[in-house]
């Protein structure tokens, strides 16, 4: 009774927007990073739509080159240690990852309730839960949270970088998860908040792909590829 076909057998859940509303907090410090950069060559702010179609769900370094050649910028790489001044594209990146550490700590992380509610189901039903993310807060973010106690399996973006996996919109990530968990992706439900995520779901041929819609982007989850979409997790047990 959890809303999902009877051949799943494991749900790979993203983290930031799906469980928590933590994709707030990246949004507003995608925003702080980009926004200086950008007043500087005399271009239009950072918007909720630019977070939307080029950063949310991907690496933080794809993100950057992704945002940045949308609006027409070339920055030359860097280490991947590069120092947050830098201006290169894993220095505007890890000048991200230290502002947005600093908004969580300033305003900690709150799980959504019906996330929280759909989890506990999902164990209940005896299926493998294990969370896919591109942050390298994933760790964090889900001990602040409370969450870790439901997870068996992560594939976050230090786990992304340490084993080199291509990240969303490609399937890698979530394929991953799927085998930490010992399921094929046709048994295998995603659960993804960003465009970008979906498709990576639709990519793996995952066995169902629910779109979570915060931002008002149904639609487009349904053209990346996903098979429902909700506002809640909890709509999935009510309508089940």
């Amino acid at each position: 009774m959890i809303g999902l076909p009877d051949h799943v057998t494991a749900c790979l859940f993203d983290l930031d927007g799906v469980l928590t509303g933590t994709a707030a907090l990246h949004r507003a410090a995608w925003k702080e990073t980009f926004d200086p950069l950008l007043a500087r060559r005399g271009l239009p702010e950072f918007s909720e739509a630019d977070y939307n179609n080029y950063v949310d769900g991907r690496p933080r370094f794809d993100g950057v080159r992704a945002f940045l050649t949308s609006r027409g910028i070339e920055l030359p790489d860097g280490p991947p240690d590069a120092p947050p001044s830098d201006d290169t594209v894993q220095g505007v990146g890890n000048r991200k990852n230290v502002r947005v550490q600093e908004i969580i700590a300033e305003r900690g992380v709150n799980p959504y309730p019906g996330s929280v509610r759909y989890l506990k189901a999902a164990k209940a039903a005896g299926l493998r839960i294990g969370v896919v993310t591109s942050s390298a807060n994933g760790k964090a973010v889900l001990d602040a949270a409370d969450l870790a106690q439901y997870v068996e399996a992560r594939v976050d973006g230090v786990v992304i970088a340490e084993r080199k996996l291509l990240g969303k919109p490609a399937p890698d990530s979530f394929v991953a998860g799927a085998e930490a968990l010992g399921a094929q992706p046709a048994n295998a439900a995603v659960f993804e908040d960003a465009l970008s995520g979906v498709q990576a779901g639709k990519a793996g041929h995952f066995g169902f792909v629910v779109g979570v819609d915060r931002v008002g982007q149904a639609e487009e989850l349904r053209a990346h590829g996903a098979d429902v979409v909700v506002t809640d997790l909890a709509q999935l047990l009510d309508e089940s």
